[in-house]
Formats: structure tokens, sequence, C-alpha cells
């Protein structure tokens, strides 16, 4: 993971605190941190203001504001800026093809308050070539860190590039990684009358979710793993444990061959409702 961290910043409330996310994770995996602002549109005037002369000129003061508080975060961690003249689902996108990660804030400057989840950030989600990581404040969450992350595991095939992120994540920060693989309740009796023979218990469970975990806990020794096979809707599952973690990890699956938006149901409810970062992590098929 020698590429950058990218971030958009806007200035916005929700675009600092995945700034200050990302310096906090560029520093620990050693990587540089390109900051991002897109602008296309004159910005809006605050009342009592001058305005600037250009979009460009207020981008440039957003990504210089920017850049002074992530060295004032962490000096060390190597920080470049761009303005880029361009919708910012397009800038993020581009950069997100030679990024380690895109890291985003839950809504931007020109979100409506009461969105749970910006538009922006929803569609690169969707849509990135690399991991994207969602970061929003939320009065429930706990303070401080937790020292965990969650991996929701759906099987190995779908599962093997978020596997591998979480595992990057937790080696980096020296805590433990929790995996966990939501299974459907037993089935009814009614459904053996209809041929049912596939094996869903939790043996079944355990090995898909060991064979989802294998090549990785070889690369990373040193990471503590909780393998965890709960009974419910893999939603409810990871939304709970988002109460009580650093970072829930998941898997996209992406077919070349489609188009739009790709997001399934889990993540689409873990990027709108999570007490904590989400990342995404794109599984290319």
């Amino acid at each position: 993971m020698w590429l950058p961290l990218v971030t958009g910043v806007d200035g916005s409330v929700s675009g600092l605190l995945a700034l200050d996310w990302a310096v906090d994770e560029a520093s620990r995996l050693a990587l540089p941190l390109t900051l991002v602002h897109a602008c296309t549109e004159e910005p809006a005037n605050q009342p009592g203001t001058t305005p600037p002369h250009t979009p460009a000129a207020h981008g440039e003061s957003v990504v210089a504001a920017a850049k002074d508080r992530a060295r004032q975060r962490n000096p060390q961690v190597r920080v470049s800026t761009e303005v880029v003249p361009e919708d910012a689902v397009t800038a993020l996108l581009n950069r997100g093809r030679n990024a380690s990660a895109l890291v985003l804030g839950a809504r931007g400057r020109g979100e409506l308050h009461d969105l749970l989840l910006g538009s922006v950030s929803l569609t690169v989600a969707a849509r990135a070539q690399c991991p994207v990581v969602v970061v929003r404040k939320t009065k429930a969450a706990p303070e401080g860190p937790q020292e965990r992350i969650v991996v929701g595991i759906a099987d190995a095939a779908s599962s093997t590039a978020a596997v591998r992120f979480a595992f990057r994540l937790a080696d980096a920060r020296r805590c433990g990684l929790e995996a966990v693989m939501a299974r459907e309740p037993p089935r009814r009796a009614a459904d053996h009358l209809h041929g049912t023979t596939r094996s869903t218990g939790p043996d079944h469970h355990r090995a898909l979710l060991d064979e989802a975990l294998d090549e990785a806990a070889r690369a990373h020794p040193a990471v503590a793993i909780r393998r965890c096979v709960v009974e419910g809707p893999a939603r409810e599952v990871l939304l709970e444990r988002s109460a009580t973690t650093d970072l829930v990890v998941v898997g996209a699956e992406h077919r070349r061959s489609r188009v739009g938006l790709q997001l399934g149901r889990v993540s689409h409810a873990l990027l709108h409702y999570a007490q904590c970062p989400v990342a995404v992590v794109p599984q290319w098929h």
C-alpha cells in the first residue's frame, strides 16, 4: 500500500472529521496524503465576508487551511494538495484509480442537513476502484478508540479484498480484528419438505469464515483474530457492532459489465446508520 491516501476537502465539519481520520491513518500506514478540492461553481458568500474572485481561488484557500490542519495534527505526514476543475464525484473517482483508499466525510457543505449520507459519498463508495472510508461523528459513538476493527464476511469469493484491507489496517493499528459472518435462522421444517438439503448450520459457516480469513491471517500473524458466526440479518449484526468498534469493513462486489450504483443492502445500511467509520472495499469480478 504505497499509493497515497486521498481525502476530499471542502471546509465542512464532516470533511474536517474525515481529514483528521485520514491524517492518523496515513501516519500509521506510512503513506503520503493527498487533499483534493473539486470546484465547478462559484462558492456561496458568507454574510460580512469578501467573496473570492474565482472558484479556484476559493479552492486554494480551502486546501491551504486543510493542509495547515493536517500539519498541526501530525507534521510527519507528507501532504500534497490539488484543486480540480471537475465535479466532486468525477474528481474523486479519477484519483481513486491511483490511491490506497479514498477518505470522505458523510456530508459535504452543500448537502441537506437531514440527509444521513451525502450524495457524493454514496456515489463514490458505490463506484470507486479503491476502498472508500466514510467518516461521520455520531452522538451514540463511544469516546476514545475501541482498539478493534470489524470485518463483515459474506463468503471467500466476495470478501477477499475487504479481508486483506481489514488485516492491513489492524496490523498497522496493532489492534484486534473481529471477523463476523451472519447466518440465517435455522430453516423451518417446511423447507425440508421442498427438498432443501443445503448445510446452513454454524459449522458450515465457520468453515466458510476460515476459508475467507486463511490467506490474510498467514500474512499478518501479529493480528489477533476473533471469529464470530452470528444468527441474524447481516445489516443488524454489523450495525450493532458499529457502536463498539473503530471501523467496520465490508466488501462490495463490482462486475465490469455492469454500470450504475452497485452497493448491496448491507453496505448501504452501514453507510447511512453505522456509529463508526465504514470502509467499503470493492471486489472486482
